[in-house]
This record gives structure tokens, sequence and C-alpha cells, in this order.
């Protein structure tokens, strides 16, 4: 089973940018779709952006777009969140989760989950 880790969080100020990575333990199927989930204290799961992995086709939550590009690098097996003008709504657990198939917005469509990189944004 493809293991997925996250790095990149941490602590930053309003408007603020930070990247995000999702690394694989293994090569990704250019079938797969990996996705940015985040989960903040007292909320449900909340989908943030996804990618196909061949061909590089995004999807991204109204609540992030023009500020969040999510891209991959296929010879790292490496999937990036940048995260720019940070909000402090933007404070959550972020996780990367990926799926045999096309991306979707809801959680349960994906099977691989990462443990998750911690973002908080001060006012």
């Amino acid at each position: 089973q493809v293991q997925l880790v996250e790095s990149g969080g941490g602590l930053v100020q309003a408007g603020g940018s930070l990247r995000l990575s999702c690394a694989a333990s293994r090569r990704i199927p250019s079938t797969s779709a990996v996705a940015w989930f985040r989960q903040a204290p007292g909320k449900e799961r909340e989908f943030v952006a996804a990618i196909r992995w061949s061909g590089s086709s995004t999807n991204y939550a109204d609540s992030v777009k023009g500020r969040f590009t999510i891209s991959r690098d296929n010879g790292k097996n490496t999937v990036y969140l940048d995260m720019n003008s940070l909000e402090p709504e933007d404070t959550a657990v972020y996780v990367c989760a990926a799926r045999a198939g096309v991306p979707e917005t809801v959680s349960n469509q994906y099977t691989v989950w990462g443990q998750g990189t911690q973002v908080t944004v001060s006012s």
C-alpha cells in the first residue's frame, strides 16, 4: 500500500504563504488523483483541492480559489499545495489523500490518507 507523508505546515501571519508537500512512498499511477482536505477544530473535514496525476487538471473549493494552487511533480511522487494570502480561517490540519480515478471532492472517495500537517494562521 502506498503511504503519503505531508510536510510544510507551520505558523504564519495573515497574508503570508506556505507550501505544503505530500510525498508518496512509491510512484503514483497516472490514472490516480490526489487531493488536499483540511479539518479545523469543531468543524467537519473540508475539501480544499485535487489534481489528476496525468494531465494535471485541478479542482478547487470556492473558499480557496485564487489563493491556493495544487500541483504535482511526477518525478518526485509529490503533490504540492501553495497557499497564498492566508487567513485565520485557513487554520486547520491539512491532509492529503489519493484515489484510483478522477479527482473527487468528497472524502469517502479516497482510499489512501496521510497523517496531516498543522497550518496555523495568526491575525
